[in-house]
């Protein structure tokens, strides 16, 4: 485990001696987006129907509004706090190129999200902009999910896909996700017609358990039969919800990072993956992971940018 103890208080837990844990880092990494930085520097998010504060304090890392029952059975394994990040980045760090990302990105953890929740957001991450997907996510998540109140403001979780299915194209549309309305009422509409085993037209392959417990070139391939999914955004969504940590997603920050410190600038997306999938094994999430925070950080660029 990559900290010492945790300790409860009147609203939250204390969770001592974090090792490889900066919420910027984690939270600012291209892997979600429900989380907000605040004014104070804390960040504030909703995961799994919790709406939840997060503060770094020297080593620790207190949580707001939750208790140890909620950290055992949601906040330890979302947070990945059972993993030595340490060994990674030891295994990692031995590639002197690297190694450079690696100790920028040095409190990067990577979070286990839901997965419904992030195959409708990454959906709607395709040739989109950070700060509009956010507010998509957000308009999504006030009109559909479940209103959770903290400190006086209203937070709201993301919808159900029972909830979801029965959106009108209309209605995905109002919420800011473009051209992407057709992709997410589309693929809600299979999960929750053929992916649910209740219904009499289930059919395995549309069923998001069923797709996350596949080996890692299965689940990428299955992933792709939804409309809106393709190689990058499956490899997003096995990354960030279905714990496949050879996925390797290349986006226009990693494809920068990959060409600036290891392959010629040629080189296609579907290579420059099975470049790192190759290289980086069964850690090549989170080599992408680093990659994507140094080279986006650091605005990279590349002579045909």
């Amino acid at each position: 485990m990559d900290f010492s103890s945790v300790e409860s208080f009147e609203n939250g837990v204390i969770v001592k001696d974090v090792k490889n844990f900066e919420i910027t880092h984690i939270f600012d990494c291209g892997q979600c987006f429900r989380w907000h930085r605040q004014k104070n520097g804390n960040y504030i998010g909703v995961a799994y129907g919790k709406v939840i504060e997060i503060e770094k304090k020297e080593n620790d890392v207190i949580i707001y509004n939750t208790c140890k029952e909620d950290f055992d059975k949601i906040w330890m394994d979302y947070f990945d706090l059972d993993r030595d990040y340490s060994e990674i980045k030891n295994l990692l760090g031995k590639d002197p190129i690297l190694s450079t990302s690696v100790n920028f990105g040095y409190g990067i953890r990577l979070l286990k999200q839901e997965p419904f929740e992030i195959i409708v957001s990454f959906i709607t991450s395709a040739n989109n902009r950070i700060p509009m997907i956010k507010r998509a996510i957000e308009n999504i998540s006030s009109k559909w999910g479940e209103k959770l109140e903290y400190k006086n403001n209203t937070y709201y979780t993301f919808p159900t896909i029972d909830k979801l299915s029965s959106v009108s194209l209309e209605e995905l549309e109002s919420c800011g996700v473009g051209f992407r309305a057709k992709y997410i009422k589309d693929t809600v509409s299979n999960i929750y017609t053929k992916g649910n085993i209740e219904n009499k037209e289930y059919d395995e392959q549309y069923d998001i358990k069923w797709i996350k417990s596949q080996e890692a070139e299965k689940c990428h391939k299955e992933l792709q039969k939804f409309m809106g999914i393709g190689p990058k955004v499956a490899d997003c969504i096995m990354l960030f919800s279905m714990e496949k940590y050879s996925a390797f997603p290349v986006d226009v920050w990693v494809k920068r990072a990959m060409q600036h410190f290891y392959l010629a600038p040629d080189v296609s997306l579907k290579k420059i993956r099975e470049f790192g999938i190759n290289k980086f094994a069964n850690l090549a999430g989170f080599a992408q992971q680093y990659l994507f925070y140094y080279a986006r950080e650091n605005e990279i660029k590349f002579e045909e940018d």
